[in-house]
């Protein structure tokens, strides 16, 4: 057992390995709207909106196509907003007994889980897996293929 510590942790940062750090800062501030926070050099930068934070490197971190998710307020309103902005919008809004949920993608294949409280009584969605596939929720973590 880990005995008690004074420290408490601050919020995750995750790190996204991107081709081109310039062109996913401009990404993730026009279409996400997000805020530089901050820059070291060509090959990493830090991102935020809100409390949510990532960073983005070239460098030799992390893996390709990873995945966050990131809770909101009010997913549907974000998504009407992302329409508007041009952001790749992998798979709308749906709602899932955990929460509705949508996912945006970069311009490197990273994806971001963004979702806000369920539905209640609503009829489930689509969820989108990390290769496309398409699966209808029947709920109880049970699935059926759609494509």
């Amino acid at each position: 057992m880990v005995g008690k510590s004074m420290n408490r942790f601050g919020a995750a940062m995750p790190v996204f390995r991107v081709k081109d750090v310039k062109a996913s800062i401009a990404y993730y501030v026009d279409a996400l709207g997000f805020e530089l926070q901050w820059q070291a050099g060509e090959g990493f930068a830090g991102v935020k909106r809100g409390d949510c934070s990532i960073m983005l490197t070239n460098d030799n971190q992390s893996q390709a196509r990873m995945w966050i998710w990131i809770g909101v307020e009010d997913v549907r309103e974000l998504h009407r907003e992302f329409e508007k902005s041009g952001a790749k919008v992998r798979n709308p809004p749906n709602n899932f007994e955990w929460a509705v949920e949508m996912q945006i993608e970069d311009l490197d294949g990273n994806v971001v889980r963004i979702g806000s409280d369920p539905e209640k009584d609503k009829p489930l969605g689509i969820w989108r897996d990390a290769d496309g596939v398409r699966w209808r929720h029947l709920g109880n973590q049970r699935y059926e293929r759609v494509d």
